[in-house]
């Protein structure tokens, strides 16, 4: 049932046993899923159906890190920021949830494999299931090429699947609109959530819409899923018992944000025959109704070994390249081209191809871009201005950092990937970036905004424990890209989800 907070009478309280906060992928999936006779789930959103420029500006903020446009990376609306994602999806990586000494704060409550139970349920939920994220054979034997053998140990092949991508709202609407047991409350803005005076227990949430009206939420279990900022917010907001802010005692509460830098154009790229990378490695690829493409990702000893971070890369072709006069009064070009002239000669014990599809010219320039997992760093953070929004609450004032170390993992990766693009016989790659540990001032994120509630068994280093709940607040959770304690290199939303279907699964088990 679909319910316009603004329509119901001012001071309407909403008893339910089971309140979520934000209606975007993460709040969606638990209300469907734990709804069920008996159950009564309120899920508030607070936008509506469509966006609204007024709704969008409480997004708004401040950036004193990083340039970084806080109210265009989300959207504030019923399906949340599914309405412009683009359905990348892909489980992270073992070495991410590992304790890594070179990687400060690192290390999950749980390895990898206590997700391997919900990769199913996640990849149903954005339409692209069976997982085969891992099943390199079926890819294989479904696209009719090998895989690329890595001979120098630097990189691994992964797969992303792609959802097509679900937008949520859009979705599973019709689902929730005739479902009896989820009371979807539209235009409900969350203002505080109210503790008991021993902080011990949410008591109720206040609830305001912008025409004025205020209500009340009482349930006996709440999940506060409004993404990985004003997750944090909404936390420090709430700060009438608990000064600092709910789950704050320990000063946790927004520090570690994380993004995932994305960088274009960083390395100059050329293959000497481009049917030497199977399709899959350059393009999305058609199986069995479903896409996918694969994410060069380093090896796991490499990492241990370099005591480097992770990284996601992906390439297309962007031109083929002729060793002709026009060429070679182009610099950029004419390097390319001695590129490929210098990695000739270790092809000569390769037959060239004789495929139709391909390239008639001297060989084949690539586009390349990356996403670099970021080191947790309580210096990079969300805390509150002085500004106000129109509902008179304090706005976001996010600094986010990228450090040192997060450059020189970036180069060195680069320079891994080149080695064995050679290695494997397939072309050439000269970087670009200069190895002195130093960020442009300009950096793109991916919208991927993690950390700032992570999740840690020990409450010193973090907000909520292995099982989402927040530390001290014992019928509190938190469903989200917010309580990863590392970003690794992949996209969150798939993870995200494998998340939220782990929480369904503890709440069912405990008593409420």
């Amino acid at each position: 049932m679909l319910i316009d907070a603004r329509e119901l009478d001012d001071g309407s309280r909403i008893d339910a046993d089971l309140a979520i906060i934000g209606a975007g992928p993460a709040g969606i999936s638990i209300a469907r899923a734990m709804a069920a006779p008996g159950t009564q789930v309120c899920l508030l959103e607070s936008g509506g159906l469509d966006s609204a420029a007024e709704i969008q500006a409480l997004y708004q903020g401040e950036s004193t890190g990083i340039d970084y446009p806080l109210a265009a990376t989300r959207l504030r609306r019923f399906g949340g920021s599914s309405g412009h994602w683009g359905g990348y999806c892909r489980p992270l990586d073992p070495i991410d949830f590992e304790a890594r000494d070179w990687v400060p704060l690192s290390g999950w409550p749980f390895g990898r494999e206590a997700l391997d139970p919900y990769w199913e349920a996640a990849s149903r939920a954005v339409e692209n299931a069976p997982a085969r994220y891992e099943d390199l054979d079926y890819w294989a034997a479904n696209t009719g090429e090998p895989l690329v053998h890595w001979r120098c140990g630097r990189i691994q092949t992964r797969l992303f699947q792609f959802s097509p991508p679900t937008r949520f709202g859009e979705h599973y609407r019709g689902e929730l609109e005739q479902a009896r047991d989820i009371h979807v409350l539209l235009h409900a803005n969350v203002t505080r959530i109210a503790a008991l005076p021993s902080a011990a227990a949410v008591d109720h949430l206040d609830i305001q819409t912008l025409t004025g009206r205020r209500h009340r939420v009482h349930a006996r279990r709440y999940v506060l899923a409004a993404g990985g900022i004003e997750n944090a917010r909404l936390l420090l907001l709430s700060d009438d018992i608990a000064p600092a802010g709910l789950g704050n005692q320990h000063d946790m509460v927004g520090r570690c944000f994380m993004e995932h830098p994305h960088l274009g154009g960083f390395a100059d790229v050329v293959i000497t025959d481009l049917q030497r990378l199977p399709r899959i490695y350059r393009e999305q690829v058609m199986v069995d109704g479903r896409a996918a493409r694969v994410s060069y990702v380093p090896d796991p000893d490499y990492l241990r070994r370099t005591r480097r971070l992770n990284i996601s890369f992906t390439m297309s072709p962007i031109g083929d390249l002729h060793d002709d006069a026009a060429t070679r009064t182009d610099p950029a070009l004419s390097r390319q081209l001695d590129m490929l002239a210098a990695a000739r000669p270790f092809l000569a014990d390769q037959a060239p191809t004789s495929r139709p599809d391909a390239s008639a010219g001297a060989g084949v320039r690539m586009g390349i871009g990356c996403s670099c997992e970021q080191v947790p760093n309580p210096d990079s953070r969300v805390t509150l201005s002085g500004d106000t929004d129109a509902l008179g609450l304090r706005r976001t004032r996010l600094d986010w950092r990228l450090t040192e170390q997060d450059r020189r993992s970036l180069v060195g990766n680069i320079e891994a990937l080149g080695a064995a693009l050679a290695a494997a016989g397939i072309g050439r790659m000269r970087p670009k970036l200069a190895d002195d540990g130093i960020w442009e001032q300009r950096v793109a994120g991916g919208s991927h905004h993690m950390g700032t509630t992570r999740m840690s068994d020990d409450p010193k280093r973090g907000v909520v424990d292995r099982n989402c709940r927040v530390h001290g607040t014992d019928n509190l959770y938190i469903a989200g890209s917010s309580v990863f304690p590392t970003g690794g290199s992949a996209n969150p939303t798939l993870n995200l989800l494998a998340l939220a279907y782990r929480l369904v699964d503890h709440l069912q088990g405990q008593p409420a």
